[in-house]
């Protein structure tokens, strides 16, 4: 179940997002939250849970000893080109930047999550997918407006959301040139949908395959290296297709929206990445060498 440790890198990653005064409760709750969910989705035995706390605990003090210092100078490097202007080339290299985190996060986390996939139940499987089901329901109701019009004002609504969580407030005529950008997006919420559910169904169907073979943990590993490259870069050729465009789109939206900024406004982003900055170094500090 490889999300798993997406939740992780995400929550390490984006729990700056949440504000200055959170960041570090939150972080240092990180493995208990990213537990109960796992927990949520599974519900594990009590084997089960020692294993997923223990490999839980291992992961994060890695983090914070290894991943936070390169997240700090991730940071630091973002405040000092968040001045100038942004190019769609520039703000594509970020993105890769955070794959490349994401790509350390998950080979850290591969042995222990392996040991504790290779062991669901078929009744622990059918939890999973159970919950899937239940979170597809909920995302179709955020995502699948009946009306056009309340489609893309919730599209448009999550997007400014995250843009003046760094900006601040924008103005009328920002929102205004905002929301034209954002109508020429190609997001198609029933295709990334639909190939969420494949998705789901391929980490189904991979658990279900090493219960059955009683695989072992290094089966379990290449497995899972499978899946998540499967997941990552979809064997259907239309979405691999439509999920570049999407990127490239991403990336030219996010720069063009910079450029739009103000400078009082790359001032504030300035200062909150330097607090955030500042959170990465002083939990990195605390790291058990």
């Amino acid at each position: 179940m490889w999300p798993a440790v997406r939740l992780a890198v995400t929550l390490c990653a984006v729990v700056w997002l949440t504000g200055c005064s959170a960041v570090r409760l939150v972080y240092n709750q990180a493995p208990d939250i990213t537990y109960w969910w796992l927990d949520g989705y599974v519900d594990f035995n009590e084997q089960q849970s020692l294993r997923a706390k223990e490999a839980l605990g291992d992961w994060f003090a890695w983090h914070r000893r290894t991943e936070l210092p390169h997240y700090a100078a991730l940071l630091s490097r973002a405040r000092s080109e968040v001045a100038g202007p942004a190019t769609s080339e520039q703000a594509c290299r970020w993105f890769d930047e955070l794959n490349l985190r994401f790509d350390a996060g998950f080979e850290r986390a591969l042995p222990g999550l392996a040991d504790v996939m290779r062991r669901l139940s078929p009744v622990q499987i059918a939890h999973l997918e159970h919950k899937y089901a239940d979170n597809n329901e909920s995302l179709a109701e955020d995502y699948l407006q009946d009306r056009p019009e309340a489609r893309v004002k919730a599209q448009f609504k999550r997007a400014l959301e995250r843009i003046e969580m760094v900006y601040g407030r924008m103005s009328s005529a920002q929102r205004d040139r905002i929301a034209a950008l954002a109508l020429q997006t190609p997001f198609d919420p029933e295709r990334w949908l639909a190939e969420r559910q494949r998705r789901q169904q391929d980490t189904l169907q991979t658990l279900a395959r090493l219960n059955a073979d009683q695989a072992t943990v290094e089966q379990a590993m290449a497995a899972l290296r499978v899946l998540v490259q499967r997941s990552r870069v979809s064997p259907n050729d239309d979405y691999r297709a439509y999920q570049q465009q999407l990127v490239q789109f991403n990336c030219g939206f996010a720069a063009q929206v910079h450029n739009l900024s103000a400078p009082d406004q790359r001032a504030k982003a300035a200062a909150q990445l330097k607090d955030w900055e500042d959170d990465a170094r002083a939990l990195a500090a605390q790291a058990v060498p």
